[in-house]
């Protein structure tokens, strides 16, 4: 089983072709919506510990961690050791189920691939990207959204040139969608050459 690792900086369109890849037949474990299903559920008390009075009703309040963590590194760090066994063990689910059912191929969606060194263990790591001045103003559409926080964000984050040459495969979606569409569809076909051995060596009995 081939593993497909898609990631890409903030506003790239990472869950367009997510959506794509899907409607053609593979399956995708989104550490996002992952993430999302922690913060109201096994996750809750560890981060309410960590970081006292940023949970409500049972759920973190997301609104208020990010005021708490602010840009201080060392605070990510402590909510990545809380937040990132419980997403691997999410991952290792999912692709548990996709072998079982004997799928080819995998999709692992990542946003934080190439930064936490995952891109070791997928066969595959196709990278989406945008032009800046696209990406910048997609995000600043978001609510609640403002400058100086996508700033903090993409300091985090690896440059998009780096992240593309990291990369297998590049689906860019600054142009039109019919275009992406083909890019993808070109990146589903050469997909069948590639060799599948990360599963065995990373994920399976782990």
């Amino acid at each position: 089983m081939l593993i497909i690792g898609l990631t890409g900086s903030i506003g790239m369109g990472k869950s367009t072709i997510a959506n794509l890849l899907r409607a053609r037949g593979l399956a995708v474990f989104d550490a996002d919506q992952e993430v999302h299903r922690l913060y109201a559920g096994e996750a809750v008390p560890l981060i309410e510990a960590a970081f006292p009075g940023t949970t409500a009703d049972g759920k973190v309040d997301r609104p208020r961690l990010a005021a708490v963590l602010g840009t201080d590194a060392a605070k990510f760090r402590t909510l990545e050791r809380i937040v990132h066994p419980m997403v691997r063990d999410g991952e290792i689910q999912f692709l548990e189920g996709a072998s079982r059912r004997g799928d080819r191929a995998a999709v692992l969606e990542i946003p934080l691939l190439l930064e936490a060194g995952l891109d070791a263990q997928v066969d595959v790591v196709v990278v989406v990207s945008a032009p800046a001045d696209q990406q910048r103003a997609r995000v600043l559409e978001r609510p609640g959204m403002t400058e100086a926080r996508l700033d903090a964000l993409l300091a985090r984050q690896m440059v998009d040139a780096e992240k593309r040459a990291k990369a297998d495969f590049v689906v860019d979606t600054g142009g039109e969608f019919t275009d992406t569409i083909a890019q993808v569809d070109a990146i589903l076909a050469e997909l069948g050459k590639r060799p599948a051995h990360a599963y065995a060596r990373h994920w399976r009995h782990t």
